[in-house]
């Protein structure tokens, strides 16, 4: 989701998305303050926490994350072994101060996740948690479970294992920094560590059949009195750092299994309309899928820089669907896979901003000190599914909306105007506007600015079309465009069109 530049001001136009902004979150009845009885209690949970014993404050840890971040969740320590790799994870302590019962755990599952919009985040978590005694921040002290895995010269995982200790992060760096030291020439080893390894398991998750979607950061200026969006590609130490996280869901996932309890993070394998229906839209966007190309492959070849790919890439987030909790206290289900990393996966890398992780964490820091799982992470596996789901649809809803409220501030300025646009979903007919009549829509992502939207008119998926803009509604949340022809036969328009 894109996010408001910092430095907006206060023109009309900048109040009327703050305000429709507000609405939305009263919509959606977000939790955006803390109780008094839980900023108590976190209080009283970081006075009176104990650190584990294990002292690994020794090793060189390091964060990574987008700029401004304060609620870290991870750090990182890399090392070569022999001719593989021993890679240090430590996740942040949540449940080291969440009194399993207590007003801090009530809450958190009412909430079930960090909401994110735009303009700012409604936290799982009381900021002295999240923001800082939990943080695994640069230079103090803190509580972790500290995964260690063993990886072969393929960076393959040999050995895996999950338990308590006490670290300490060295430097808190954002991608763009990771960037830069690695063209320098003089990067520390955890960094050409990290490129090195995650380039390897983005070779075995190939191999696999798994894709990732990475889409580019997008971000929302105001300039002469107008908003126009910003996109920058995702760099590449985005891809490695959270091949890193993927690695840790993938073991615990593999972890609990064995175990027999636990919650997996599952979604089912496209079907092959979909597949089809995606075909068909690459070729739209001049882009084909070759065949035997695996999807993973292809995504990963898509150039972002190029509006019409960006467009393809959008539309991959429509395979990307149906993910759900699958939680289990002794049979194992049968679907435990997550078809977009083609393999058994569960959430454990973000405590801070997702309530499973915490149980997920419990649950393998025992199974891996062969002690019984704590009665009260078992006694919650059923209704995590339910809670995680709810937060879940109230966090797209979240995205949706405030998607709507940025498209319509961005547009505002440009209704009668037409638009390139790659029909994402053909038309369906629904009631309109203008009463109980019929009338045929879709949904198309123009192609400049990348941005999805509800169209009217006949639309056949995976085609390029003219669009023309016939509302934008800031306030109401409400972009309209209506067909206003095809694109012109031969593909895409000479503006849009790749150039090599």
């Amino acid at each position: 989701m894109p996010y408001l530049h910092p430095g907006l001001g206060d023109s009309a136009s900048q109040q009327h998305l703050a305000v429709a902004l507000k609405a939305l979150r009263d919509e959606l009845e977000l939790r955006t303050v803390f109780p008094p009885e839980v900023l108590a209690e976190a209080e009283a949970a970081v006075a009176a926490y104990e650190f584990p014993a294990e002292d690994l404050t020794g090793l060189d840890f390091i964060t990574i994350d987008p700029p401004g971040s304060i609620d870290l969740d991870q750090a990182v320590h890399l090392q070569r072994r022999g001719a593989g790799y021993r890679v240090w994870y430590a996740i942040a302590d949540v449940p080291g101060f969440v009194r399993p019962g207590g007003a801090v755990d009530t809450e958190a599952r009412l909430r079930g996740q960090t909401v994110y919009a735009p303009d700012g985040r409604i936290s799982l978590h009381p900021e002295v948690i999240a923001e800082d005694a939990a943080s695994l921040l640069p230079g103090v002290v803190r509580g972790a479970y500290v995964w260690e895995f063993d990886l072969d010269s393929y960076a393959a995982v040999t050995t895996a294992s999950v338990r308590r200790a006490s670290v300490r992060s060295r430097t808190q760096l954002t991608y763009a920094e990771v960037e830069e030291h690695l063209r320098s020439g003089g990067a520390p080893e955890n960094l050409v560590l990290l490129r090195e390894i995650g380039l390897k398991r983005i070779d075995l998750e190939l191999q696999r059949g798994g894709a990732s979607l990475n889409l580019p950061a997008q971000e929302i200026g105001f300039e002469r009195g107008r908003y126009f969006l910003m996109t920058a590609p995702a760099l590449p130490s985005e891809d490695w750092n959270a091949q890193i996280s993927l690695m840790t869901g993938m073991e615990a996932a593999r972890i609990m299994i064995e175990g027999r309890i636990g919650i997996l993070r599952t979604m089912p394998a496209p079907d092959e309309a979909a597949l089809a229906k995606f075909r068909s839209q690459a070729a739209a966007c001049g882009r084909a899928w070759p065949e035997g190309m695996a999807y993973g492959g292809f995504l990963r070849s898509l150039d972002t820089d190029r509006p019409e790919q960006l467009a393809l890439m959008h539309a991959a987030a429509s395979l990307f669907r149906g993910a759900g909790y699958t939680a289990f206290d002794g049979e194992v289900p049968d679907a435990v896979v997550q078809a977009a990393i083609a393999a058994p996966y569960a959430h454990t890398t973000a405590p801070l901003r997702r309530l499973v992780d915490r149980f997920v964490l419990v649950i393998c820091e025992a199974l891996c000190a062969g002690r019984p799982v704590p009665r009260w992470a078992r006694e919650a596996l059923p209704d995590l599914n339910s809670l995680m789901a709810t937060a879940n649809q109230v966090s797209a809803r979240m995205e949706s909306g405030a998607m709507d409220a940025l498209a319509a501030a961005l547009l505002s300025d440009d209704v009668g105007k037409d638009f390139t646009a790659v029909v994402l979903a053909g038309s369906r007919h629904s009631n309109g506007d203008a009463g109980p009549r019929t009338r045929p829509s879709g949904t198309v992502q123009l192609i400049d600015p990348a941005i999805e939207a509800k169209c009217y008119g006949e639309l056949t998926a995976g085609t390029l079309v003219t669009v023309r803009l016939v509302e934008a509604d800031t306030a109401r949340r409400v972009v309209r465009f209506e067909l206003a022809a095809p694109a012109a036969a031969g593909g895409l328009p000479v503006s849009a069109a790749p150039s090599g």
